[in-house]
């Protein structure tokens, strides 16, 4: 929403606008240094300048108290030594409250603004400590001969610690890892031809990070870690990544903390969903990571077993020979559903009883959260599809005469009639699936009792050897002797652009879980031959990705374009005020939710900071991940 006048404010000088203009109320005296300041404040995305005293020491980045419409508030200085005009008196600064961001991110804050429609307060919030920091510690010493480097290079054979070298010498590139591939010496090995600067490595998971953390102070490497606690404890932790640690290891939020002497950047699981959130300012890790390399001038790696469409197109691709590609993916045991014995229900599958009676540790996933309702042909038993991008279809009424047609769930001016694209029959059956159901025929088959986990429950018990769940399951546990995919098509066919690319994610993370123990992995789908399923057999996942960019290509679909969704009680009036913008296209709404697309980013960012704010709340998710 727009921000209150400057005159009502009850300070010093708008510096967006241009030229300064004159205080209302108390003013201190005109010496000393002149500050700018943006105030963290929602709604006001303007900086103004603040009088400091004499002596007083003040950086860009720190965080400082104002007066602002005669209240204290937050904010960060923003430059120093400004030479505001002759004539005008300013408030001063309250209090200097400790150390903030580095200038560098000042900078990437208001980049970030424009590529995610958001106001720099944001970013900035992410990018302070969490408690003040009146004084940083000291830069660690460097070992000259760190124990890690033997270790690296013992973990890797010759062929593919070569192609990770060669990926480490680009300014940015992408590196193909293998889920179960050891990720612990892919970072020992970007240590170790650090060339002495810090190294930040994002990881998509606290425990994930504080696994990583310990296991490099256990090399003799300083290590600050910023997993999104909170408290004292953190902010020590914030200051210890600015005075300049070897390695700074955190979550999402850390690819904005200050990094001392930043010599390389590496994204961890570069695919996982976590590095987006789902408030707005939708902002993406990876993204900002890239910026933030670029702008440094330092190498950015990003890893993933299943690169994204985005970070194939950031630089280079680099994948390690057949061997580590063949130990790093388990073999995927595929089960067609549709030669399954309608006795025995669309469940459980001989293989599926198998894996359950083994003895070992079994995770069972069925999306029954999915909004996908899927029909099968009672004929061949295949799924109802889209004949334009797979994805899964409707039943639905149509015309004055009510004949019923297929509709696509992704984009609905996709219909068909209602015929099965392999056998020509027109008589469909309703599949559905719950997990609650599944657990009680489970405990039936497996003669113990089963677990049920969901993204709402807590933990599991770890004396539960079967557990089921939906994906939320393969987030609590790390180590299982088998996972199995009850119904993978609940993944396949969601109604997202990104449907494949999200259910490839997920079957690299079930492949890290049983490749810690040489476990098994078992999917059950009607759709054997899916680009995905073919790509996870074969242990080559850049086969999909091909798959999935020519689709997306044709369809004119991220990355390919820039799209944003917005929606609350003002979108109809900021949709209103986007002006005549070339490639610019407006659909919607639909449920109350508008989506723009653009050829690129350039043209969508630019479009959304030239509108104007309505008073009304507004949401804007600039790339949504979930459409």
């Amino acid at each position: 929403m727009p921000g209150p006048d400057h005159e009502q404010l009850g300070l010093g000088i708008e510096t967006d606008a241009g030229a300064p203009q004159p205080s209302s109320g108390a003013a201190s005296e005109p010496d000393g240094r002149v500050v700018r300041v943006r105030p963290d404040v929602v709604g006001i995305g303007r900086s103004f300048d603040y009088l400091v005293a004499p002596g007083t020491r003040v950086e860009v980045g720190d965080v400082v108290r104002v007066r602002l419409s005669g209240r204290p508030v937050r904010g960060w200085v923003t430059a120093v030594d400004v030479v505001p005009d002759d004539g005008h008196r300013l408030l001063a600064v309250t209090r200097v409250s400790g150390r903030g961001p580095t200038p560098d991110l000042i900078e990437l804050a208001t980049w970030a603004a424009w590529r995610w429609a958001g106001t720099p307060a944001h970013f900035l919030r992410t990018a302070s400590p969490d408690a003040n920091v009146d004084r940083l510690p000291g830069p660690a010493s460097r070992p000259a001969r760190p124990p890690a480097v033997g270790r690296a290079d013992d973990a890797l054979g010759p062929s593919d610690r070569a192609v990770v070298s060669r990926a480490l010498d680009e300014s940015c590139a992408v590196l193909r890892w293998p889920p179960a591939a050891d990720r612990t010496a892919l970072v020992r090995t970007a240590l170790a031809r650090s060339g002495g600067g810090s190294t930040l490595v994002l990881v998509p998971g606290a425990a994930d990070a504080r696994v990583l953390a310990d296991r490099l102070r256990r090399d003799g490497r300083s290590v600050a870690l910023r997993s999104g606690q909170g408290g004292a404890a953190a902010a020590g932790q914030w200051a210890r990544a600015r005075s300049g640690a070897d390695v700074v290891v955190g979550t999402r939020s850390a690819a904005w903390c200050p990094v001392g002497g930043l010599g390389r950047v590496l994204v961890l699981d570069e695919h996982d969903e976590a590095y987006q959130g789902d408030q707005t300012p939708s902002w993406h890790a990876r993204d900002v990571a890239v910026e933030r390399a670029r702008r440094a001038g330092v190498p950015c790696l990003l890893v993933s077993p299943t690169p994204t469409l985005e970070a194939l197109a950031a630089g280079p691709v680099f994948d390690p020979g057949p061997g580590l590609r063949r130990a790093g993916w388990p073999r995927l045991e595929v089960v067609d559903q549709r030669d399954l014995d309608p006795a025995l229900g669309p469940l459980f599958s001989p293989a599926l009883v198998d894996l359950v009676r083994s003895g070992g540790r079994v995770l069972c996933v069925l999306n029954r959260t999915g909004r996908v309702r899927l029909l099968a042909c009672s004929s061949c038993r295949t799924l109802a599809r889209c004949d334009v991008c797979d994805a899964a279809v409707s039943e639905e009424q149509a015309g004055d005469a009510g004949e019923q047609v297929f509709v696509c769930s992704r984009d609905t001016t996709h219909r068909r009639p209602p015929l099965c694209l392999d056998c020509g029959a027109t008589t469909f059956r309703n599949l559905r699936l719950g997990v609650g159901r599944a657990r009680e025929e489970l405990e039936v088959l497996v003669g113990e009792p089963v677990g049920e986990v969901t993204r709402a429950g807590g933990d599991p018990d770890p004396g539960t050897r079967v557990l089921i769940g939906t994906e939320a399951v393969l987030h609590r546990v790390d180590r299982a002797d088998g996972v199995a995919f009850l119904d993978l098509d609940q993944h396949l066919l969601a109604p997202r652009y990104r449907a494949g690319e999200q259910t490839l994610a997920i079957l690299a993370r079930a492949s890290r879980i049983v490749g810690r123990t040489g476990g098994r992995l078992l999917v059950q789908t009607r759709s054997p031959d899916h680009p995905v399923v073919v790509a996870v057999r074969r242990r080559d996942p850049a086969s999909f990705s091909e798959d999935d960019a020519a689709l997306r290509r044709s369809l004119g679909l991220p990355p390919f374009t820039a799209m944003a969704l917005v929606s609350g009680p003002g979108g109809a009036a900021f949709v209103e005020g986007i002006g005549p913008v070339e490639g610019l296209a407006i659909q919607g709404p639909v449920d109350g939710v508008w989506r723009l697309r653009a050829p690129d980013h350039g043209v969508l960012c630019d479009a959304l900071a030239a509108t104007a704010r309505p008073p009304e709340r507004l949401r804007i998710e600039v790339d949504p991940l979930g459409s």
